[in-house]
């Protein structure tokens, strides 16, 4: 079921992604090399919950931390740990979901440790593009699939870059994955018709390789590439509008002013 949230709604939303957005620019400067992926959701952890909310990933079908922190070629899902050191010129991708009395917010954002190498700025930058582009499809009469392929034809088509397929975009509200489903690949006019008070995550993973991830890790949850290629992701929530897409969980505020609630 696919559900149309008030206005109520949206604003306890915005407010829990106020919080994640408070939390990614902390972490901007937070994280460094010599530290591990256990101290960034550590750190995360002790954040969100001085803010009055919590960790919506946290106890989630048995997940035990607070963030998903995927290094390098990791794709998506990365239990944090105290073996995992963070070195120069890694990348990390954050990923984690507010609960703010009951609103939530779902978002990713991606850092470097140090200093970014040519490869990993290339492949943020068509990551971050490829997100917007996604976002720019999330109009009242479009489909599900003008997202997709928006995404897929700008990295893939154009980049020569992959997309992931096996972990997508969803709706989002009092739980933290509800219909419809977002793929960040598909076909232009075809899927559900988006309407107005429809809250979604766009979400998509790019690899510089194949877009094929390998086998789920021991811990149950790590995704990485199949080839070892480096892997990015960017997420947003958002709120589809009559006056379009607009983002609530904006990581810079200058650079969305037009996705913004008035």
């Amino acid at each position: 079921m696919i559900t149309l949230k008030s206005d109520r709604e949206i604003k306890g939303m915005q407010a829990a992604g106020d919080i994640m957005v408070g939390l990614f620019h902390a972490l901007a400067d937070y994280i460094k090399p010599g530290l591990t992926t256990w101290d960034v959701d550590h750190y995360a952890y002790e954040y969100i919950i001085a803010h009055d909310a919590t960790p919506g990933e946290l106890n989630f079908e048995g997940y035990k931390y607070s963030t998903c922190v995927s290094v390098n070629d990791m794709i998506c899902h990365g239990c944090p740990s105290k073996d995992i050191l963070i070195k120069d010129g890694d990348l990390l991708k954050v990923d984690t979901v507010i609960n703010y009395h009951g609103y939530l917010s779902d978002s990713c954002h991606a850092f470097v440790a140090g200093t970014a190498s040519p490869e990993v700025q290339k492949l943020m930058d068509v990551t971050w593009k490829a997100l917007y582009l996604g976002i720019d499809q999330a109009v009242v009469g479009n489909r599900i699939g003008d997202i997709g392929w928006a995404i897929q034809n700008y990295a893939e088509n154009q980049m020569g870059y992959g997309v992931v397929r096996e972990y997508i975009g969803h709706g989002i509200g009092p739980t933290m994955h509800e219909k419809p489903d977002v793929p960040h690949y598909g076909e232009a006019g075809h899927g559900t018709r988006l309407k107005a008070g429809m809250t979604i995550t766009i979400e998509p993973m790019v690899n510089v390789g194949d877009w094929r991830s390998g086998e789920t890790a021991d811990d149950g949850w790590t995704v990485r590439t199949m080839d070892g290629s480096l892997s990015c992701q960017y997420e947003h929530t958002l709120v589809v509008t009559d006056d379009g897409p607009k983002i609530l969980s904006s990581y810079d505020h200058d650079f969305d002013a037009k996705y913004l609630l008035k």
